[in-house]
């Protein structure tokens, strides 16, 4: 007897992997006999997905890193949607990862099936052309931040807001000091968090000017303790390789607890994307940063693609810059340093900053995962 539901999903990294476990949970409480497949990560699979493929298979990001990997990218999505197609899902949810998974939804609609986009790709900021070929791809747009859906009902795109998990899952209140002692981190020292991204791209760019930012600091507060958050072993290790040659000695490392880290601080550096939404849940100042390959940075400076005055999701939402946050040519110690100085001794934030993010907060707990399942049920049965 088939499953009275099936659901494929495609989900590109870390922060789509915890999406999908969530809204499995929630479907797997709705309707037992569902069956989920496709492209999951471990939280996925752990909650109950079949993996076809595994999710780090597509993590790659910006215009010219991509280049090495399209061969492979273009033949393992051809696979993936013949494969999809045949198995014909009641509904298909690709999670994030847009440049993959909107060509995926639309060769899947064409073939009759039901299709979601789970997190919005930001056609509000850059590159609103896109929005076309997203009302033609998907019939539902799942999205994180509030101020979305206007945006595409304004083209003509079903969309819901359905708050952000993380909002759901982080408490109002995070407790530095239970922190430190779960990580066996001082209770009586500054404490500076680094995260330098999840993706190896991020990795490997930040890492280097990111410890050199904390060897600046450790000069200007000799007592300051430094703990580096990494997404995985495999990160750890082209962490070590992206700054050999630096004094690690006085820094703590720790695998797969980046959430505890940042809450165990004082301030965050950290790499833009869910991080700093993290960071800014957990309530903890924090310093922005985000480097691209030159030429693609150059390419999106060129070809006038990036609408917004600000790029991370804490000054986004504030719809103010509230957090430093810095690009490019920026990205180095005697820039970063000053400002997370500053962040930590409390005179490089604005005064009011700590209110601005809980009410952010606030807005963003609308029990994400269980929101989603209904829409996603919500819309089975409507095409049904």
């Amino acid at each position: 007897m088939s499953a009275s539901l099936r659901v494929a999903f495609v989900a590109g990294e870390a922060s789509g992997d915890t999406l999908g476990a969530g809204l499995i949970e929630t479907l797997r409480a709705r309707v037992p006999d569902a069956e989920f497949f496709g492209m999951a990560g471990p939280r996925m699979i752990a909650a109950g997905c079949e993996p076809w493929y595994r999710a780090e298979e597509i993590s790659v990001m910006g215009f010219f890193e991509v280049l090495p990997h399209l061969p492979r990218l273009l033949r393992l999505r051809r696979q993936l949607i013949e494969r999809l197609a045949a198995s014909k899902p009641d509904v298909f949810v690709g999670i994030d990862a847009p440049d993959f998974n909107l060509p995926v939804a639309a060769a899947l609609k064409r073939a009759g099936i039901t299709t979601v986009q789970y997190v919005s790709p930001q056609v509000w900021a850059s590159r609103q052309g896109r929005v076309a070929s997203i009302r033609a791809a998907v019939d539902l747009v799942l999205c994180l931040l509030p101020f979305e859906p206007s945006f595409y009902a304004a083209h003509g795109v079903k969309a819901k807001f359905i708050g952000h998990p993380l909002a759901d899952a982080i408490p109002f209140a995070v407790d530095r000091l239970a922190a430190r002692a779960a990580l066996g981190l001082p209770a009586d020292k500054p404490l500076l968090a680094v995260l330098p991204g999840s993706r190896r791209s991020e990795v490997s760019r930040l890492s280097a000017p990111f410890m050199a930012t904390a060897a600046w600091l450790r000069r200007e507060r000799p007592d300051l303790q430094v703990a580096v958050a990494l997404a995985s072993e495999a990160i750890g290790e082209l962490f070590r390789s992206a700054t050999s040659g630096t004094d690690l000695e006085n820094a703590a490392l720790v695998v797969g607890r980046a959430r505890e880290v940042m809450a165990a601080a004082d301030v965050v550096l950290t790499a833009s994307g869910t991080a700093s939404l993290e960071a800014l849940l957990i309530k903890r100042p924090m310093v922005v940063a985000y480097r691209m390959v030159p030429l693609s940075y150059w390419l999106v400076r060129r070809l006038g693609v990036a609408k917004l005055a600000n790029f991370s999701l804490p000054n986004l939402l504030a719809g103010r810059t509230i957090v430093p946050e810095f690009v490019q040519q920026q990205v180095r110690p005697e820039v970063l340093g000053p400002a997370v100085l500053g962040a930590l001794d409390g005179t490089g934030f604005p005064s009011g900053w700590y209110d601005v993010f809980n009410e952010i907060h606030r807005q963003l707990r609308c029990d994400a995962s269980t929101v989603a399942a209904g829409e996603v049920l919500e819309l089975v049965r409507g095409t049904r």
